[in-house]
């Protein structure tokens, strides 16, 4: 057995190797132009390669800033994926992994800046030695000008004993690199996965200090304080006769004193359509945080989980999709992802929220939930909804085969699309691609069956009725129990029903062998393209992945396992 070619939890090796090809490419053609161009030979005199260095770096920077916004512009990933004429395949799959490349990014921004500004220390320290009584010949001679009218300089440090660090603050380009270093180091410290269990606000609120990086990122080059000789300069000072004859600029007509100029800043033009993109997402998103949310039915389950029923005006939804959420009383500025529960064909949308952090603990307890008390409807607090957004589970419909499998709350992904199912089943009329369903639930307490049960109940009995009782195969494994409950469990296994849910399929006890899951799937369709969509815990993701690769056949016309994971 071998896996299938695109790293089905990860990014593709395609996408990845372009990222890396693009920029490597950048950064050696860059480097290779300052250590050659022509206008930048004196300045090399001073800097040495360091200029190169830095130079290369900035522009991979720049390269990656235009990239970080687009992951995180949800409307245009939603867009694409919509349109599957554009967007097909493994390609379509990548856009589930919006957020991994969006990582990925972030890394290399981190790396091209370390870089820079690594580069630029040395180069102030060399700025600095050439002011020195130490620094002689031609590298003395290019310090020095600049000290008398009509010339312009080429070493920004004017003087030896200038303190360079108090020097370079009082210059813009001083200024915004430090504050775009600060910014990039609160926003990269911030995103660790430690600080977003421990205080996702935290890192929601440190992470829009990118607004200020984007700022002064855009302003950093107008400083110029990196020079090249001007093209005029050069068509009247020949660098390769001239540089030899330093001591002769002031008199001899074909060497005149060289002219000295800073580039155009570029980084602003690199940014400024994704900026205004990211922009187009937020005035979208504010104008939807006008829309009135309706909230029509609350619901509290047990195990700490609040179902929620809401109409908005031209809400259109599909299996798989999930909204953004804010609750102004809580927080004016969180927007918090939740999977919808419900099916597009009926007259609401639904969430099932468990509390598993600050904000959604602070949201349970304003509706009530924690005390099984709920809210009068007038008295509930204000929600806005963004959305809705495409995701992994949309796709379960384009494979013959799809194993679906959730661990704890979250199999919330799966209500919607076992609804639509539910649906689709009724509507006789109604075509599907898809022919057969495995569904997977592990969750350690009982209690969280109860409002999922119903459901399934209910699909079963509608698939028996329509003579497609093989259509879904459900196994739902029960993780924790006490003594009472084992007791009562085995007094009753001989009924026709399963004791736990009432479902004519029987409750599993224990974690699933998922090599045995696997091999037989794999025996029962072996010939197919079988879709594994899961939400749940990392652990067990990296399980179900290896499964996967090691049962997908290395011959094309054989089985082949496609992951895709449910992520926000």
């Amino acid at each position: 057995m071998m896996g299938c070619w695109i790293l089905n939890e990860g990014l593709s090796v395609v996408l990845v190797l372009s990222w890396l090809g693009v920029n490597f490419y950048l950064f050696i053609d860059t480097f290779c132009w300052y250590e050659k161009e022509e206008s930048f030979h004196y300045t090399r005199v001073i800097l040495g390669s360091t200029l190169a260095w830095a130079r290369a770096s900035a522009l991979c920077l720049n390269f990656n800033c235009m990239l970080i916004l687009i992951p995180i512009s949800r409307n245009l990933i939603s867009f694409i994926r919509g349109t599957s004429i554009c967007c097909r395949g493994p390609w379509r799959r990548q856009l589930d992994k919006n957020l991994k490349f969006h990582k990925l990014v972030a890394y290399g921004i981190a790396v091209n800046a370390t870089i820079h500004v690594v580069a630029h220390f040395f180069n102030l320290e060399r700025y600095h030695w050439s002011q020195s009584e130490e620094a002689e010949g031609l590298l003395a001679a290019l310090s020095k000008l600049g000290n008398t009218p009509n010339e312009s300089y080429l070493n920004p440090v004017r003087t030896f004993p200038t303190n360079t660090t108090t020097e370079l603050l009082r210059t813009i380009a001083g200024v915004t690199g430090l504050v775009i270093s600060l910014a990039l180091v609160l926003i990269m410290t911030s995103s660790t996965e430690f600080i977003r269990q421990v205080s996702y606000e935290l890192f929601w609120y440190t992470h829009h200090v990118f607004i200020i990086f984007f700022l002064s990122l855009a302003i950093h080059g107008t400083g110029r304080i990196i020079r090249g000789q001007t093209q005029d300069s050069l068509a009247l000072h020949n660098v390769t006769f001239c540089r030899d004859h330093y001591t002769e600029w002031q008199t001899a007509a074909q060497c005149p004193v060289p002219l000295f100029s800073g580039k155009e800043p570029s980084a602003w033009k690199w940014v400024l359509g994704p900026v205004v993109l990211y922009a187009c997402e937020r005035i979208i998103r504010f104008w939807r945080f006008q829309q009135e949310v309706v909230i029509t039915k609350v619901i509290s389950h047990p195990s700490g989980v609040l179902e929620l029923h809401m109409k908005k005006r031209g809400f259109k939804m599909a299996p798989g999709q999930y909204i953004l959420m804010q609750c102004p009383a809580i927080s004016s500025l969180e927007w918090h992802p939740f999977t919808l529960t419900s099916a597009p064909q009926e007259d609401f949308f639904s969430v099932h929220i468990r509390a598993a952090g600050d904000w959604t603990a602070a949201l349970l307890e304003a509706f009530g939930a924690e005390g099984q008390t709920l809210q009068e409807p007038w008295s509930l607090p204000r929600l806005a909804v963004d959305g809705p957004f495409g995701a992994a589970l949309t796709d379960v419909f384009h494979y013959p085969v799809s194993v679906c499998i959730a661990a704890g709350i979250g199999v919330t992904p799966f209500a919607a699309l076992l609804k639509s199912i539910w649906y689709k089943c009724s509507e006789a009329q109604t075509p599907m691609k898809l022919s057969k369903v495995y569904f997977y639930w592990i969750c350690r307490d009982a209690r969280a069956f109860e409002w999922f049960a119903d459901l399934l109940l209910s699909l079963e009995t509608r698939m028996s009725e329509q003579g497609k009782i093989h259509f879904l195969s459900y196994h739902i494994f029960l993780t924790g129990w006490d003594e009472n409950q084992a007791i009562h469990i085995a007094l009753h296994w001989d009924e026709n029903t399963d004791v736990i849910t009432g479902l004519k399929q029987k409750t599993f006890y224990g974690r699933p062998n998922w090599n045995n899951e696997f091999k037989q799937i794999a025996y029962n369709h072996p010939s197919s393209s079988i879709g594994v969509f899961f939400c749940g815990p990392k652990a067990l993701s990296k399980t179900l992945q290896r499964m996967c690769r090691f049962y997908s056949s290395a011959d094309p016309r054989g089985v082949h396992f496609y992951y895709n994971k449910e992520s926000f």
